[in-house]
């Protein structure tokens, strides 16, 4: 009797979406958006239209779309979501409905007509000073681990990249080899792909490139017999340009779940004196570098710049007063000491 053939590998199911929605998710990929947007936008849309249609969201059509029947579907929804969450749902719906109010599909877009949380105006929270110094220490404390999950030199070039040149968690993954370049000066610029696509240049000083090149240089010994590593030399010039500037230990570029594990280990590891800001594992990195430049009299120009907002009123919420030119500014971030200490 012959065996009987294994079943085929278990692949991943892509929720069922009606054509209206996804003509929808066709033009918002030509904007190229982040896969974490895309796929924001797949659950909220699902997490509503399975409420309106009972569960069945590929069945719903344009015109179950109404003020009365998305009133009662995000009434279901905030339920048992956060305030953040409910404000992001209907976010994704506003810019659906208008799309297919543009678009000559929806009569008229309901959404101003449903309520939402409000946003707090509180301002952004940021490490003070010893718990960004021991968060720093700590990540320096791992060299000479014999662990595997241990990366020291990366976990550390993570950190001071997040503390000294303000990327977001996306602009952490996202960012290659090639996008560090080096001035003349002994500095060096990181090219950011920033938020909606937009992009931006982040000066960095001599001592971050030099823990980026230390991390890059310890990536080569790791690696040894990887065809990742493309050519000799140290730091930078060893790697081809496209390559990762931030990888796992598998070589590959480091995802969303191991950039959050080994930041969160690090504040874990430093004890009662660096506690996270909360709800803001790694962007409450980012909001320590706007601090920090904040109280070295940088202008909001200047750090809107820097920081790669669409609104100069979103930088006002960090600095009032007027500053210099973005090199300068970039270089009086009082963090630089850490790594000179």
């Amino acid at each position: 009797m012959s065996p009987r053939p294994s079943p085929p590998a278990a692949t991943a199911v892509q929720p069922a979406n009606p054509p209206w929605f996804e003509r929808f998710l066709d033009d918002r990929r030509t904007r190229k958006p982040s896969a974490h947007t895309l796929k924001a936008y797949q659950q909220d849309f699902t997490a509503i239209a399975t409420e309106i249609t009972g569960g069945q969201p590929a069945e719903m059509a344009v015109t179950d779309i109404t003020r009365d029947s998305m009133r009662a579907a995000f009434a279901a929804y905030a339920a048992e979501h956060e305030a953040a969450s409910i404000r992001r749902c209907w976010s994704t719906w506003n810019v659906l409905c208008t799309y297919l109010y543009t678009g000559e599909e929806l009569a008229a877009n309901p959404m101003p007509l449903v309520g939402r949380p409000k946003v707090e105006k509180s301002l952004p929270k940021a490490l003070p000073r010893p718990a960004a110094e021991a968060l720093v220490e700590t990540a320096r404390k791992d060299e000479g681990s014999g662990r595997v999950t241990d990366w020291p030199e990366r976990d550390l070039a993570l950190i001071l990249t997040a503390l000294l040149a303000g990327l977001r968690a996306d602009e952490l993954l996202q960012t290659d080899v090639g996008d560090v370049r080096p001035t003349p000066a002994g500095a060096a610029v990181i090219h950011v792909h920033g938020k909606g696509g937009k992009e931006r240049a982040v000066p960095i000083e001599a001592p971050l490139l030099a823990a980026i090149e230390d991390y890059l240089d310890s990536r080569a010994v790791r690696f040894l017999d990887s065809s990742k590593k493309a050519r000799g030399g140290s730091g930078l010039s060893r790697w081809p340009a496209h390559s990762p500037l931030f990888v796992g230990r598998d070589g590959e570029r480091i995802t969303r779940g191991t950039l959050q594990s080994r930041i969160k280990r690090a504040f874990r590891l430093a004890g009662a004196d660096a506690q996270p800001v909360r709800g803001a594992l790694v962007h409450g990195l980012r909001h320590t570098y706007a601090t920090e430049l904040a109280a070295a009299d940088v202008s909001v120009y200047t750090l809107m710049k820097l920081l790669g907002h669409e609104s100069m009123a979103t930088s006002q919420r960090y600095v009032s007063a007027a500053g210099t030119e973005t090199r300068e500014a970039a270089a009086r971030n009082p963090l630089y000491d850490m790594i000179d200490s």
